[in-house]
């Protein structure tokens, strides 16, 4: 799977795994009852079992490291909007899990950073796997999230609310 190929690649170029930056995203927006199962279903798969699923194979080798996983969710995942519950109820799944994380890797070493940046410029709102976005506010540049991001990794902090992207 994906995550032992991550292992592998690591292992071979860099001797091991120090982090890793769970990213992954896709968007839908409507009101629930007019959202396909399928769409849900995509939403889930995306937004919370595939990086759940990556984390099962990449946790052993961050620990061998006393590594990092950021788990990048959405500020919806604090304030969910209508038209967005489907969505919102997927990226409210990985702070959760991340709570649980946290405690289940201490002993290991591992640290979990839990990031919930808000609306931010990466075109994601313009390609939604259903539904048309609604009216956005400019969102942050992408540039001035990652670094934010970099510094919470340097510091060692277990969180970034939406509100320490100010």
């Amino acid at each position: 799977g994906l995550g032992d190929r991550v292992v592998a690649a690591a292992t071979e170029r860099h001797g091991g795994l120090d982090g890793l930056v769970n990213a992954a995203g896709v968007v839908a927006f409507g009101p629930l009852l007019d959202t396909d199962d399928a769409v849900i279903e995509e939403l889930f798969l995306t937004n919370a079992l595939g990086p759940l699923f990556l984390l099962r194979r990449v946790v052993p080798a961050l620990a061998q490291r006393r590594g990092f996983v950021a788990q990048v969710s959405a500020v919806v995942a604090e304030q969910p909007l209508p038209g967005m519950a489907a969505y919102a109820a997927s990226k409210a799944a990985l702070p959760a899990a991340d709570k649980a994380l946290t405690r289940e890797l201490r002993r290991s070493g591992v640290d979990v950073i839990d990031i919930r940046p808000p609306h931010t410029e990466t075109g994601l709102a313009s390609r939604p796997i259903a539904g048309a976005a609604p009216s956005l506010p400019q969102g942050l540049d992408p540039d001035t999230v990652a670094s934010t991001i970099l510094d919470a990794i340097e510091a060692g902090r277990s969180e970034l609310a939406s509100t320490d992207f100010a």
